[in-house]
């Protein structure tokens, strides 16, 4: 971290502080704030229990006996990769007579003494558990658990969630657990091994039987220190991530290592057979919401939904380290931080990125957020030398092929926020589950109009808008008087005109979330995976086009992608991030919600605005969305150019025998001649970048 304070110092960061007649911005040098002793000057942690972020790792050898003190060593080394996810502490627990070996880091938020380290043995004696996450309905469970005759000796959920486990089972106890959890849990008398993700996918877990052993981690370079396999590159799943500039789950960049998806319990014994089943589906949980409606008028409903929000909020506050808020001046995370700040009994802690480029810099708005908030206020202005730093050591941080280049502001205002705090709030989900994303509104009239017309005037449609250079959409779009369009509109325009080509709107929702479209014919011998959105049954069960691309975007793009991005940029400090929107309880009551109450004549979230309005000024939130976008494409024609032609040097690519070079080169001279192909070539330079990184990789 003294590298990073030094760097602060240089970076215009601003420290607001928000006393009742307005917030006054200084410039500090951060190598000389004592960020803790600040914060507790004005934080007061409500007295609730929770837990602590972790990293976890274990290895199963089946039906046999290891050497113990061999397991230890290897168990060691995957904890070894994790410490980044769980500074404080580490330790591991070994059964060599059965063959198991489960470890575990730890970055302790409540419960900070002894009583909630782990691994951690039940009272029986018969389980152990490892776990990365926070359950916010401990106190429940402890309650419950009380009247069984099982007292808790501390006030960690870990302990609550493994007595429920050894009381109730573990199928039946995951479904009271209320928050983002991964954990593996062995069961001595059965000698089976469990590992449960969270409902919609917020912490991660992977796995793989290699070698005759299962082997699982927080992250895939805890499977990678553990010897005896050699790891294969998976040509399909990069063909995959080509397409989304992720890899979706349950692939991996590996054969043989999968994802565990979100809300699935996978159970093993010793015969070394997986079985894998879901306790909870987001596809169920939507069927359900829109085939029964909630009950009642409008005002009822916000009024219902703003206290389950405030519930879930609520629960998330609680800490016994510093905490504040990622503010971006959006909708949801200043809702999130208006609802922190009413139920906080001092000022909230927030933290914001901007950039300098003005069509992609919120940072503003953030600012008068917090002023009307009355916040303590951090902003940090990112330049492209901030990114040449951060470039090497992604493939470190994201373990695989990842190409959301959000990330670098992300990690940016992740290490910012870890100088003065440990816990913070954000506002991820909103866009998923409230229908928020811009690209919604241009799929529905794009479609509706290409759908009413005869393929022969369709196909002119999109070809009419091809052939209008993205940037001249922007300019004549911001000349339509009364209408405010994202400054990125041309560029959406042009992937919807390119996406309703296609013969169906699910296809045209693919061809708008598509960086290549073919990525078969990239990646040689390769055959990209085809999962939900390609399923024709979903179409029948959920109809409505809306509904159906927030679905989609809920069981992929969020947690492969959003949730990936800001679990690894968190984790890479050890700072640990809170969704409140996704509390499974809140995405349940939004699927429940009339489609008007969430998008209405053209206004996106509708049901959260009313819950912010009561808070927030309507001015300070109308307008254009932004996204957490980063300047890539202005970055990749001067700052970062000679980095980027180094990794797609024609030669080069041809060497690796991965891509076809010239698609790749055509659009890099394009991209350099003024057109935008950022968000593709990025594809291609993270991919680069991960294979210089991983040279052993076949």
């Amino acid at each position: 971290m003294a590298g990073f304070r030094v760097k602060c110092a240089a970076l215009s960061i601003q420290r607001a502080h928000g006393p009742p007649a307005g917030s006054v911005s200084t410039m500090i040098d951060a190598r000389g704030l004592d960020a803790q002793d600040t914060l507790k000057n004005h934080y007061s942690p409500l007295q609730w229990d929770q837990a602590e972020m972790c990293g976890i790792a274990g290895i199963y050898t089946f039906g046999r006996e290891h050497d113990g003190a061999e397991l230890r060593r290897r168990v060691e080394a995957m904890d070894a990769t994790l410490r980044h996810r769980g500074p404080d502490s580490t330790d591991t627990w070994i059964d060599a007579e059965a063959g198991i070996g489960l470890g575990h880091t730890r970055l302790a938020i409540r419960e900070l003494s002894p009583l909630g380290d782990q691994p951690m043995v039940s009272s029986c004696g018969r389980f152990v558990i490892v776990y990365n996450g926070e359950v916010y309905s401990n106190a429940e469970l402890a309650a419950d658990l009380a009247g069984t005759g099982r007292h808790l000796k501390g006030h960690s959920d870990t302990e609550a969630m493994l007595e429920a486990c050894a009381e109730w089972g573990v199928e039946r106890s995951v479904t009271r657990f209320i928050g983002m959890f991964a954990f593996a849990l062995f069961d001595r008398k059965e000698r089976e091994l469990y590992l449960v993700r969270d409902r919609l996918g917020k912490k991660p877990l992977y796995w793989g039987i290699l070698g005759g052993r299962l082997l699982f981690g927080s992250e895939l370079k805890a499977l990678r220190a553990v010897g005896g396999w050699t790891p294969e590159l998976d040509r399909n799943a990069l063909a995959s991530f080509l397409r989304h500039d992720y890899i979706p789950a349950p692939h991996t960049i590996y054969k043989g290592v999968q994802k565990l998806e979100p809300g699935c319990l996978l159970r093993v014994g010793p015969d070394g057979s997986p079985k894998i089943s879901r306790y909870w589906d987001a596809r169920v949980m939507v069927e359900s919401g829109i085939r029964n409606p909630a009950q009642g008028n409008e005002h009822e409903l916000v009024d219902e939904f703003d206290v389950l929000l405030r519930d879930a909020v609520k629960r998330r506050m609680v800490s016994d380290v510093p905490l504040g808020s990622l503010l971006s001046g959006g909708v949801d995370s200043s809702l999130i931080t208006a609802l922190m700040a009413e139920q906080s009994r001092q000022p909230i802690n927030t933290f914001s990125i901007g950039f300098q480029e003005s069509e992609y810099n919120e940072a503003p708005y953030a600012k008068q957020i917090a002023q009307h908030l009355h916040t303590h206020h951090t902003e940090l202005y990112v330049e492209p030398v901030h990114a040449l730093e951060i470039i090497p050591k992604l493939p470190y941080w994201y373990d695989e092929p990842f190409a959301d280049s959000s990330q670098i502001p992300t990690i940016l205002v992740c290490e910012l926020t870890r100088k003065y705090v440990t816990v913070v709030l954000s506002g991820d989900g909103g866009d998923e589950v409230f229908a928020g994303y811009g690209r919604y509104q241009t799929g529905l009239n794009l479609w509706g109009r290409a759908d009413a017309a005869p393929t022969p005037i369709r196909n002119a449609l999109a070809g009419v808008l091809l052939r209008v250079p993205p940037a001249l959409l922007n300019k004549c779009l911001a000349r339509i008087p009364g209408r405010k369009y994202s400054t990125q509109r041309g560029t959406k325009l042009h992937e919807a005109a390119r996406a309703i080509l296609r013969q169906d709107p699910d296809a045209m929702y693919r061809q708008m979330m598509s960086h290549w479209d073919e990525p078969n014919a990239m990646v040689r011998q390769a055959g990209e995976t085809q999962g939900i959105l390609w399923d024709r049954t979903v179409a029948r069960s959920i109809p409505n086009l809306l509904d159906r691309m927030q679905f989609y975007d809920s069981v992929t793009y969020l947690p492969d992608d959003i949730l990936v991005k800001v679990d690894r940029a968190g984790m890479s400090v050890s700072l640990e991030a809170r969704s409140p929107l996704l509390d499974h309880r809140v995405f349940e009551q939004a699927w429940r919600l009339p489609r008007r109450m969430k998008f209405r004549n053209g206004e996106t979230k509708w049901i959260l605005r009313q819950s912010l309005y009561k808070r927030v000024p309507r001015q300070l939130i109308e307008r254009p969305k932004m996204g957490f976008g980063v300047p890539i494409d202005h970055w990749l024609r001067g700052p970062i150019r000679d980095w980027a032609e180094n990794l797609l040097d024609e030669k080069r690519l041809t060497s690796q025998g991965l891509l076809d070079p010239a698609p790749v080169r055509e659009r890099w001279k394009a991209h350099l001649q003024g057109a935008n192909w950022a968000y593709p070539l990025w594809n291609v330079l993270m991919l680069q970048a991960w294979l210089d990184a991983n040279p052993g990789v076949s």
